[in-house]
């Protein structure tokens, strides 16, 4: 059997995808920046490699047919680093790459990561590598995290909708692929929710299943801008957790895919499903909220 290679293993959504690939059998190897980090897993090797570092990567890579590549963590280097990933990929003779993209990426995207996850899956697509693109939107898991201290969903979301997708169902999908890459060769999958909700409805969602009053402020742009100001963090970062917002009130986040019922043979999971499962609030508060 063929070893598949792992990127971003140490988070959440990697460490799913590797679990379910190690649960059904599948050799794979783990390329992380910090071993001591890495989730122990029968049949996993673990290996060190960064994405700015290209020839640590090609090593790193090298034996792998397939390559599931999880986004580097957000900075304004994120684009380089991902190129010399993907170059490094070809180099290292992988035949198809799955890339873990972004719903609407495109190059005039209104939520400004998704132009970067673009730019990637253009690089990509100019690599001669097969590839595999899972476009998600946002994470349902996350949502709860968006809310602030004071009990209120804050942004410039309008009335727009998102149709927000769990990990657990990103990381079914994920494995399949992976299991069975040259049946999704070239394709890009939209990977949703059930439900195209908006932020007062997933406020609602929340307060039901929590026992906690949720509001929603749809908040102007400038006071979005404002009420992020406290946390000090540079011009491109208030950008992207902003134009999150902006992006739903332009429509951008909106309709509903069958990619995860088609491909994982089941619903994908509401809102309220998500946020009844043990490790839905495990993970601190965002500062997008």
């Amino acid at each position: 059997m063929s070893v598949i290679a792992v990127t971003g293993a140490t988070g959440r959504l990697g460490g799913r995808i590797a679990r379910r690939l190690a649960g059904a059998g599948v050799a794979q190897r783990l390329v992380v920046r910090d071993p001591a980090r890495a989730i122990q897993l029968d049949g996993v090797t673990v290996t060190r490699a960064e994405y700015g570092d290209g020839e640590a990567v090609r090593r790193a890579l090298e034996g792998a047919a397939t390559v599931l590549m999880v986004s580097a963590s957000e900075s304004p280097d994120r684009l380089s680093r991902h190129r010399s990933f993907v170059d490094a990929a070809a180099a290292a003779g992988v035949e198809h790459l799955v890339y873990v993209s972004f719903y609407g990426a495109a190059p005039a995207a209104t939520f400004t990561l998704a132009r970067d996850h673009w730019a990637t899956e253009e690089h990509i697509r100019t690599s001669g590598l097969r590839f595999t693109f899972l476009r998600d939107n946002l994470y349902a898991d996350f949502l709860p995290l968006m809310v602030g201290d004071d009990g209120v969903l804050r942004g410039p979301a309008g009335q727009g909708r998102v149709c927000a997708v769990a990990q657990d169902d990103i990381a079914d999908v994920a494995a399949a692929v992976l299991r069975a890459p040259g049946e999704h060769a070239g394709a890009t999958h939209d990977l949703t929710g059930p439900q195209a909700l908006t932020l007062e409805e997933v406020a609602a969602v929340i307060s039901e299943v929590t026992g906690r009053r949720i509001t929603y402020h749809p908040e102007t742009a400038r006071e979005a801008y404002a009420s992020r100001a406290s946390y000090g963090a540079p011009d491109w970062q208030v950008d992207a957790w902003v134009s999150t917002y902006t992006a739903i009130a332009a429509g951008e986040m909106d309709g509903v895919s069958n990619a995860v019922p088609r491909i994982t043979g089941r619903p994908a999971t509401p809102l309220a499903d998500v946020l009844r499962r043990p490790d839905a609030s495990s993970s601190r508060r965002r500062p997008s909220a």
